[in-house]
């Protein structure tokens, strides 16, 4: 497997299109997993490439064996395992954010509860532990507020990144060029 470095395009060489996909899978060809493997050699090289061009990619194929039925399942099956991986991106940030709605709203309860608390302690006792209470109280709930905030501030922005990404190999024109076929047009995909 080997980078072109033309802009937008990632070569991969294969001795068998089988290689590209997960060997315990069941499922037909068009609807199997990427092998681990090849998927993070594909994004691997996709995270270097410009961000405001379209990616194609590029399988040669070792066997000669031309099939036009077989080269299009695998175009689908390459743009439909990042689409899919793209929908699933969503549906964690969905989550994130429906989470993070969550834990702020607990978030509040508990602060207002520990200031209350700390209100208490300060009313109704005058010595330095007791300060030391009160202030622990009002500490710890603005503690509580920590992890809500960092799930609306940072945790999606990784997201949203791998997200782009998939949609870009989502929509990646996929070609397949055959070995001892020099002079044929390959297949095109999405």
């Amino acid at each position: 497997m080997e980078n072109s470095g033309d802009n937008g395009a990632i070569e991969l060489r294969l001795a068998d299109s089988a290689q590209l996909f997960n060997t315990l899978d069941p499922f037909p060809f068009r609807e199997r997993d990427l092998a681990p493997e090849a998927e993070q050699y594909i994004l691997d090289w996709a995270e270097t490439l410009p961000k405001d061009q379209p990616i194609s990619i590029i399988v040669h194929l070792q066997s000669a064996n031309l099939d036009r039925h077989r080269d299009s399942d695998l175009q689908q099956a390459i743009n439909g395992w990042f689409r899919a991986r793209e929908a699933g991106e969503a549906r964690d940030m969905k989550t994130l954010f429906r989470d993070g709605r969550i834990a702020l709203c607990v978030g509040f309860v508990m602060l207002g509860l520990f200031m209350l608390l700390s209100w208490t302690v300060a009313q109704n006792y005058d010595n330095p532990f007791a300060r030391v209470i009160s202030e622990s109280l009002v500490i710890i709930g603005w503690v509580v507020l920590w992890r809500p905030a960092e799930m609306f501030l940072y945790d999606w922005t990784p997201i949203l990144r791998r997200k782009r990404l998939f949609h870009r190999l989502a929509e990646a024109r996929v070609t397949i060029h055959h070995a001892g076929r020099p002079g044929e047009t390959p297949a095109d995909g999405a």
